[in-house]
């Protein structure tokens, strides 16, 4: 079995501001899903690529913030993401910090209440 990790769903309430941020942040461009009782945009996928990929979610009901899981994006250096984040509007909430062997991690959290990761190598 690989990676058992095969999607993530971040739940926003201002889709414009959560798609602006992440987009900001990790200098990508978000693609819309279609779906009729919800309004979705997925990071970028490549099926050859490491790792998984997910998407920004608004659904009537599932408010964002105050969930207990961390999505980790990889980044060549964290601290520059994490800074990105606070010019965004988002917040820092750990500075880059080791993790040892493992390479470093940011945390933060976003225009909508969530805390993500950031890790890195360097």
């Amino acid at each position: 079995m690989g990676n058992p990790v095969c999607w993530f769903e971040i739940y926003v309430d201002d889709m414009a501001r959560a798609k602006a941020f992440y987009e900001s942040v990790l200098g990508i461009e978000l693609q819309k899903l279609e779906g009729p009782e919800f309004d979705m945009w997925s990071f970028p996928m490549g099926q050859e690529s490491y790792g998984t990929t997910g998407a920004l979610i608004k659904m009537p009901g599932y408010p964002s913030g105050a969930n207990s899981t961390i999505v980790y994006f990889s980044c060549t250096d964290c601290a520059v993401e994490a800074e990105r984040a606070s010019k965004a509007g988002g917040k820092i909430e750990k500075a880059k910090m080791s993790i040892g062997p493992y390479g470093y991690i940011a945390l933060v959290v976003d225009t909508e209440g969530n805390m993500i990761g950031l890790h890195s190598m360097q």
